[in-house]
């Protein structure tokens, strides 16, 4: 018996191990299904909540959003036919092997325990009763034994039979238990496909079917695309190999002059202390008047220099090349800014110009610049008829000098209805050379420069005051006037009676520098005074020249770009055949054009009236010498004539003396006495004159 037990309680134990295991994989299939229900629940109520999204790219968000709300319909249904499908599976499948597992094995588990220790109780019993004495019976002691036998015995017996009861059992309840859950699964998962199948009708297959084909056609529209920017890829790989290098040749990138819009990354010069200082890569824009900076990572770009009316120039910076500042047009803001490149270097430059003269604002911008330019270009070339009649004078074997002549698009607009009847030849002298830098004063004499010796090298007080002995020579000036200037170039003129020469000058001069890309300029500080002008050395106060003031003839400022101002310098000597020639400087301010013409305006009024007042001294002067000669002269002839009083009456005396012994004899006069009787007479008539 209790080897037959051995093998019930062997398969008891089997059936336990293989009941876990299956408890484990279904219990997995209901947490899955409870899983999908939630996941298919949280997927509708996203497909809802689809069209409240805020994309940045939107495209056909409206035929998207109605396929995804009618898909989040289906879907919301499926939901629902998946927690039914998990109620069924918890109810028919989980709740009989969990039954089985947490009772049924459990009961055999408690029963063997039970049994074992019934069937050591009997023999705990029957070890007591056999170990009674032969000799010396006790009744008590083999009563107390005895009922100890009976009642173990009785014990283990009861048990026994329970324990080989739920044995026999457990191997229906064990089919049970695999067939029941199994059932319960399989009419959970008919029922849930036959919800299906009445959710799944016609027209959700047809819907399906068109959301299929959409896809397809969108599949193929992709590949599509994908294969026109892998030939679009291949195709800039090509084209763009040469823009890789950093400075590409300036020959095959022609540098576009006719820009009013450029963006790039250029390198910003930023002060960190009195001499040190960073430099800064960040990306810049134009945006109409407005130079834009814009940091990495930052959404958008912030205002860095309003570049209306600016003036820009290259410069030399740090030993950094490409460089150019920006000057706003009240001069109280610049900015110093590194291109990568010649081309950006030329093409930022040339850009900002054409925004600083408002070109931007017309429809065709760059049209617009384009036929600026080209009409500078047509003004400052000679035509035909002007070329061949300057050849026909021009000697043979004579080579032609260098010229610069081109038109600044600055100065359009500004041209007066007399300088349209003014030619080129009345203005400005054929093949005149463009002077475009101030040449120092130690290195060669400019024409109209008056220099006394020792004046080259010698540093200058702008403000007139006294250093040490030496006296400056503006330091008696009534007018002191300081102002900063840029020298744009200079060249001689024909004519030096109306403003137009300086309009047509600073229109040759300012495009002579957009034509040859000349964008440097010299900056210094003009010093107006009541005897001349005087650039001077911003830095070392040296004077680079010096303009007398009564040899400036003529001086005006645009009649648009109130920045640009010119005079007109007649000096000896130059180009023309005569003694005198003309040369007329154009300078750019910082907005103080019309100040300095005014201030010009004034030290010639001042000197004029200085002259006027120093001719008048003088003719006082000489009126008073001429006085003081007259009472010189009054005051000699009295004397002449006392002499000659005393002459008569010495001769009246010795003549009555000696009258009765020198009768026929004359008094002979001195020579000196008739030249003293001789001034005596012109001195009459001069008085008489008087």
């Amino acid at each position: 018996t209790r080897s037959l037990l051995g093998v019930f309680e062997e398969d008891a134990t089997a059936i336990s191990n293989y009941m876990n295991q299956l408890y484990q994989a279904m219990h997995r299939i209901y947490d899955a299904q409870n899983e999908l229900s939630a996941a298919t629940h949280l997927t509708s109520k996203l497909l809802k909540e689809y069209e409240k999204q805020r994309f940045p790219l939107r495209g056909d968000d409206e035929v998207m959003s109605s396929t995804l709300q009618q898909f989040s319909k289906v879907i919301d249904e499926l939901s629902s036919c998946h927690a039914v499908l998990s109620t069924q599976l918890a109810d028919a499948m989980m709740f009989p092997i969990t039954q089985f597992k947490e009772r049924d094995l459990k009961e055999i588990l408690t029963l063997k325990e039970v049994f074992q220790i019934a069937s050591n109780d009997h023999d705990a019993a029957i070890n007591r009763y056999s170990r009674l004495s032969k000799k010396r019976e006790n009744d008590k002691v083999k009563y107390e034994v005895t009922e100890d036998v009976y009642t173990s015995r009785k014990k283990q017996h009861q048990t026994m039979m329970h324990y080989f009861c739920a044995l026999n059992t457990l191997q229906y309840k064990k089919k049970i238990a695999l067939l029941e859950p199994l059932l319960g699964y399989m009419q959970a998962q008919i029922s849930f496909f036959k919800m299906g199948s009445e959710n799944l009708n016609e027209q959700l297959e047809e819907f399906l079917a068109n959301i299929g084909t959409s896809v397809q056609n969108v599949r193929r529209e992709m590949d599509s695309d994908v294969e026109t920017m892998q030939q679009t890829i291949e195709d800039l790989e090509v084209a763009s190999d040469p823009l890789y290098v950093p400075d590409p040749d300036p020959t095959k990138f022609p540098v576009n002059r006719n820009l009013t819009r450029k963006a790039g990354y250029l390198n910003a010069r930023n002060k960190t202390g009195l001499v040190s200082s960073t430099w800064d890569r960040q990306f810049y824009f134009t945006q109409g008047g407005n130079l834009m900076s814009q940091a990495r990572g930052d959404v958008a770009g912030g205002l860095a220099m309003d570049i209306d009316n600016c003036s820009v120039m290259a410069v030399d910076c740090e030993d950094r090349r490409y460089c150019f500042q920006i000057t706003s047009f009240d001069g109280k803001k610049s900015s110093i800014l590194q291109a990568e490149s010649k081309k950006d270097h030329e093409e930022w430059i040339c850009t900002i110009n054409n925004i600083s003269k408002q070109i931007y604002l017309s429809e065709n911008p760059e049209e617009t610049a384009a036929r600026v330019n080209q009409s500078a270009l047509e003004a400052v070339t000679p035509s035909p008829s002007f070329q061949q009649r300057h050849e026909s004078l021009r000697p043979a074997g004579q080579s032609r000098p260098p010229t610069a002549r081109t038109s600044s698009s600055g100065s359009l607009g500004s041209e007066s209805t007399n300088l349209a009847a003014l030619s080129l030849d009345s203005l400005v002298a054929p093949d005149t050379p463009i002077q475009f830098d101030i040449i120092s004063p130690v290195c060669e004499d400019l024409p109209g420069q008056a220099k006394t010796s020792g004046q080259g090298g010698r540093r200058t007080n702008p403000f007139g005051e006294s250093g040490g002995s030496t006296k400056s020579e503006t330091e008696d000036s009534i007018l002191h006037q300081l102002f900063i200037v840029r020298f744009l170039g200079s060249m001689e003129v024909k004519s030096d009676d109306h403003p137009d020469v300086v309009y047509e000058t600073m229109r040759q001069i300012l495009a002579a520098r957009a034509i040859h890309n000349i964008f440097r300029m010299t900056e210094s500080h003009l010093l107006v005074t009541c005897d001349c002008l005087k650039l001077i050395d911003p830095q070392t106060q040296v004077t680079r020249l010096t303009f007398p003031l009564p040899c400036v003839v003529l001086y005006a400022t645009h009649q648009e770009n109130k920045r640009l101002f010119g005079f007109v310098l007649r000096t000896s000597g130059g180009r023309s055949e005569s003694n005198l020639s003309s040369v007329c400087y154009i300078f750019e301010s910082n907005n103080e054009g019309e100040k300095i013409c005014d201030s010009v305006g004034l030290a010639k009024q001042i000197a004029l009236h200085a002259e006027l007042d120093r001719r008048a001294s003088e003719k006082q002067k000489e009126i008073e010498r001429v006085k003081e000669k007259q009472q010189k002269e009054l005051s000699k002839q009295k004397q002449i004539e006392k002499d000659l009083e005393e002459q008569s009456r010495l001769i009246a005396a010795s003549s009555r003396t000696n009258q009765a012994s020198s009768e026929g004899q004359f008094v002979v006069l001195s020579s000196s006495q008739s030249e003293e009787s001789d001034l005596g007479e012109e001195g009459k008539k001069r008085e008489s004159e008087a």
